[in-house]
């Protein structure tokens, strides 16, 4: 299935005192990997909510083979694992301005129907959206 790659540029924030990013802001960009990789399928947050749908995260998983460091451009490259059902996986991989490998992730999130709080499956209308 089709991948798409976002930069993102380290900011100080986000780093310790050695210069390193703090292992939590990399949920922070697989969210925006994510988020940019639905947004270019048609796909919003925003319009997903006003119809009634959530889309919370229900597993993550991190792979740190080498840290990111204040001010390069990493790439963060989002690929969907396999055709949702009630559950979307993603994949990531997040790689430095040299192409070295940064992490390797993974995220599973859930449809969710926002009165009832319950799983539903991937409405047919955003399905046709995410596998073409």
């Amino acid at each position: 299935m089709n991948f798409d790659e976002i930069p993102i540029r380290v900011r100080y924030g986000e780093t310790d005192q050695m210069g390193v990013v703090h292992h939590a802001n990399y949920a922070l960009y697989l969210e925006m990997g994510r988020t940019e990789w639905l947004r270019k399928k048609g796909i919003s947050y925003k319009e997903m909510e006003d119809d009634g749908i959530m889309l919370p995260v229900i597993s993550m998983s991190l792979n740190y083979k080498k840290s990111a460091l204040y001010d390069e451009v990493v790439k963060v490259k989002t690929q969907l694992k396999k055709e949702p059902s009630v559950r979307i996986e993603f994949e990531y991989e997040i790689t430095n301005q040299e192409g070295e490998l940064l992490v390797i992730a993974t995220t599973v999130l859930a449809f969710i129907d926002m009165k009832t709080k319950r799983p539903i499956k991937c409405p047919d209308y955003i399905f046709e959206k995410l596998i073409d």
